[in-house]
C-alpha cells in the first residue's frame, strides 16, 4: 500500500499506470463516487499489486486465497478475520507472503536479509530441508515481516441496528468497541442503552466491548452529577454493583470512565473511586480504563483538566485513553482537529508520569467546516473526511496540507458568497499519527468515532500494525 497525493493533470488511469495498480481496486479502496473527478491535493491509498487485494462484489475468501497461493486460513489469520464469510466490498486484504524467484548466486540468508525475515522462517514455510539448498528459478514464499502489534479502540454513538453493520464491517481492525454511553445518576444507578446490536456485531468479530460510563446529563457533562457520586461512598458501591450486573449480563470486557468537567476538589475522590472500582472488578477479570483530557502539564488550569490526575490514573487503571483531539472544536476558530504538534506536546508530558504501555492515543475520524471570518458564538459543521473531499470537488478548490499540524485543509466560497474553511483527516495525517504511536511506544490508538466515512484510514492502519485481539 502506498499513499498518492493528486497533482494537477492527474487522472485515475494515469495514477493506476504509475503504480501498476488496477483502476477498479483504487476506486473501491478509496470509495470514489466519480473516479473522473479528482481534487488536487487529495490523498489516495494505492493497493500494491500481488501484495494487496481489494474485495470486489462476488469475491470469497477462498477465491482470494487461491489467487494469492495461500490457504483461506492463512489469509484469515493474516487479516484478523474471525469468520471467513465476513469480508466486505472495498476492504483491503494483505497477502501474508511475498513471492520471490531465486536468482543465480542467491542464498537463503541473503534473501532473508532482503525481506527482513529469518532464514529459519523461509525454510519452514517452503518446506526446505535442513541443508537450506535452493536453486535458480525456484519460487519461494517469503513471510511478510512482522508489524508492531497495537490495540485499537473505537467509540460508537449509533449503537442500535443502524450501527451494527459498521461494527461488522470494521470489526477486524478493532481490539475494543466502546458504545457511547451509560450515564450515572446521583444515586448510583445507570441510564439504559439499546446496545445489543453492536455488542453482537462485536462478538462476531472477536472485539472486546467496554462499558462507557459518563457524567453526561441533559446534553452536557455535568460537574454536579460527578460530585454527587464521587462524594458519596454508598452511591459509588451502588454504581459499581450496577456496572457489574450490566457487564456480566451483556458480555462487556471492562469499563471506560469518561468523567469530564469534574470539580478540581473531586480530584482525589475520583482517584479513590477508581481504586475502589479496580478492587471490585479486577478479581472478576474485568478491565478498568479511563478517558483523560489532553493535558500538557500536571498543573494545567481549567475545569476540563484539573481533576484528571495523569500519574494516579496511570498507577490505578489498566490503560488510559488520551483525548488528543478537539483543538479545532465546533465552537472555536478554524484549526486542525488533532494537530500533531499539540498531540506530541500532550504525549511528551504523559510519558513522564504514565507507563507508555498504558497510553492509548486518541484520534479523530472527522473534520469540520467553519464559516469565515469566524464569529464568536457560531459553530462549525462536522464533516467526514469523505464529505470534505466531496466539498472540495464540488467547489473546484485544491486541498492544501499544513506540515506543522500534519493536517489537510482548504477554503471555498458557497453559493451565497460565504467563505468557508475546512480541516479534516486524510491518509497522510493518520500516517503521521501512527508514526507517533510507534515512535512513543504507546499501547495503541482510540477513535472518536465510528459512523463518519473515512475509507483511507483502515488500509493505512492495517499497513502499519497488526491489531491485537483479546
Amino acid at each position: 500500500m502506498q499513499i498518492h497525493v493528486v497533482r494537477s493533470g492527474d487522472s485515475i488511469w494515469q495514477i493506476a499506470q504509475q503504480y501498476g495498480a488496477d483502476i477498479n481496486q483504487i476506486v473501491l479502496l478509496n470509495e470514489l463516487g466519480n473516479p473522473d473527478v479528482l481534487v488536487v491535493g487529495q490523498s489516495l491509498v494505492i493497493p500494491e499489486p500481488g501484495r494487496d487485494y481489494v474485495v470486489q462484489s462476488g469475491d470469497t475468501l477462498w477465491q482470494i486465497a487461491q489467487m494469492f497461493g495461500v490457504t483461506a486460513q492463512e489469509l484469515a489469520v493474516a487479516n484478523n478475520i474471525t469468520d471467513p464469510s465476513l469480508i466486505f466490498i472495498g476492504q483491503m486484504l494483505i497477502n501474508p507472503y511475498f513471492i520471490h524467484t531465486v536468482q543465480a548466486g542467491e542464498f537463503i540468508w541473503g534473501i532473508a536479509q532482503q525481506y527482513d525475515v529469518s532464514a529459519e522462517q523461509i525454510i519452514a514455510v517452503n518446506d526446505i530441508g535442513q541443508s537450506g539448498l535452493i536453486f535458480p528459478g525456484q519460487t519461494l514464499r517469503i513471510p511478510v515481516a512482522a508489524k508492531p502489534v497495537t490495540e485499537v479502540n473505537a467509540y460508537i454513538t449509533r449503537v442500535d441496528e443502524q450501527g451494527a453493520p459498521e461494527v461488522m464491517r470494521l470489526g477486524r481492525y478493532l481490539t475494543y468497541l466502546s458504545p457511547f454511553m451509560y450515564s450515572i445518576r446521583d444515586d448510583g444507578t445507570l441510564t439504559e442503552l439499546p446496545d445489543q446490536p453492536v455488542l453482537e456485531a462485536a462478538q462476531a468479530n472477536n472485539v472486546a466491548p467496554l462499558l462507557v460510563v459518563t457524567n453526561f446529563a441533559q446534553s452536557e457533562f455535568n460537574s454536579d452529577l460527578a460530585a454527587a457520586v464521587l462524594r458519596n461512598p454508598e452511591a459509588q458501591e451502588e454504581l459499581i454493583s450496577n456496572m457489574l450486573t450490566l457487564m456480566r449480563s451483556k458480555g462487556y470486557a471492562g469499563v471506560n470512565f469518561d468523567f469530564e468537567y469534574v470539580y478540581p476538589e473531586d480530584r482525589e475522590n475520583y482517584n479513590n473511586f477508581l481504586r475502589r472500582v479496580v478492587a471490585r472488578l479486577h478479581p472478576e477479570g474485568f478491565l478498568v480504563t479511563t478517558a483523560l483530557a489532553p493535558k500538557e502539564t500536571a498543573d494545567q488550569q481549567g475545569l476540563l483538566y484539573e481533576a484528571h490526575d495523569y500519574q494516579a490514573h496511570g498507577e490505578i487503571v489498566d490503560f488510559v485513553i488520551l483525548m488528543t483531539y478537539e483543538w479545532g472544536w465546533a465552537g472555536g476558530e478554524p484549526w486542525a482537529i488533532a494537530p500533531i504538534n499539540k498531540v506530541r506536546d500532550v504525549l511528551d508530558f504523559a510519558v513522564t508520569v504514565i507507563p507508555r504501555d498504558k497510553i492509548v492515543m486518541g484520534a479523530p475520524l472527522y473534520g469540520r467546516d467553519w464559516e469565515i471570518p469566524w464569529v464568536e458564538g457560531t459553530f462549525a459543521t462536522t464533516v467526514s473526511p469523505k464529505e470534505a473531499v466531496q466539498l472540495a470537488a464540488e467547489y473546484g478548490v485544491s486541498i492544501q496540507y499544513d506540515e506543522t499540524y500534519q493536517s489537510p485543509f482548504f477554503r471555498y466560497v458557497d453559493e451565497t458568497g460565504q467563505e468557508h474553511e475546512v480541516w479534516y483527516e486524510d491518509a497522510r495525517s493518520v500516517q503521521a499519527k501512527y508514526d507517533t504511536v510507534k515512535e512513543y511506544g504507546l499501547r495503541g490508538v482510540s477513535y472518536w468515532s465510528l459512523g463518519t466515512p473515512f475509507p483511507q484510514n483502515w488500509p493505512v492502519l492495517q499497513n502499519n500494525f497488526r491489531i491485537r485481539k483479546l
